[in-house]
C-alpha cells in the first residue's frame, strides 16, 4: 500500500481485516452464523439484562433496528428473553449459554490477535489516544452498529 494513502482508509481497511479474520476463527470454532452486529450486543449484555428500550438506547439505535437484531441473535441462540421482575410486561433481554460462550471465544481472538502485533502497547496507546481525542463538549462517542 502506498504511503499516501489517507490514514482514515488505512484504519478503516485494517479493522475490516481485523473483523474478517475473526468471524473465519469464530466460524471455525462453531459460530460460523454471527451477524456483524452481534459483537456490540454481546458487549452490553455481558454487562447485566437490559431491556430492548435500553439496548437501543446504548447503542443509539432505533428500537426497531435493536429488535430485528436481538430477534436474529434470539433465533440463534445466542440471547434470551424472560420477564421482569418488577413488571411483567417488559422483556429483559440476556445472553444464553451459547451467546456468553461466542463471546468468550472472541474476546480470546483479540487477545491472541493483539498478541501477533507489532509493538501493540504502542499501537494501542495511539489508537486510545485517538479514541480518546474527542473535541471538548462533543457527544460522547460509542461503538455501535452502522
Amino acid at each position: 500500500m502506498s504511503t499516501d494513502t489517507d490514514i482514515g482508509i488505512l484504519l478503516g481497511l485494517a479493522y475490516g481485516a481485523f473483523v474478517d479474520e475473526m468471524h473465519a476463527d469464530l466460524a471455525a470454532r462453531g459460530f460460523g452464523d454471527l451477524g456483524r452486529s452481534y459483537g456490540y450486543v454481546f458487549r452490553v449484555l455481558a454487562d447485566g439484562d437490559r431491556s430492548l428500550s435500553e439496548l437501543a438506547g446504548i447503542l443509539g439505535m432505533t428500537l426497531p433496528g435493536a429488535g430485528k437484531i436481538v430477534d436474529e441473535m434470539e433465533a440463534r441462540g445466542y440471547v434470551e428473553r424472560h420477564a421482569d421482575r418488577a413488571d411483567r410486561r417488559v422483556k429483559r433481554l440476556r445472553l444464553s449459554a451459547r451467546g456468553r460462550a461466542a463471546l468468550k471465544a472472541a474476546r480470546t481472538f483479540h487477545r491472541r490477535f493483539e498478541r501477533r502485533l507489532p509493538d501493540a502497547a504502542a499501537l494501542r496507546a495511539a489508537l486510545e489516544a485517538i479514541a480518546g481525542g474527542a473535541p471538548a463538549g462533543s457527544a460522547p462517542r460509542s461503538v455501535r452498529p452502522l
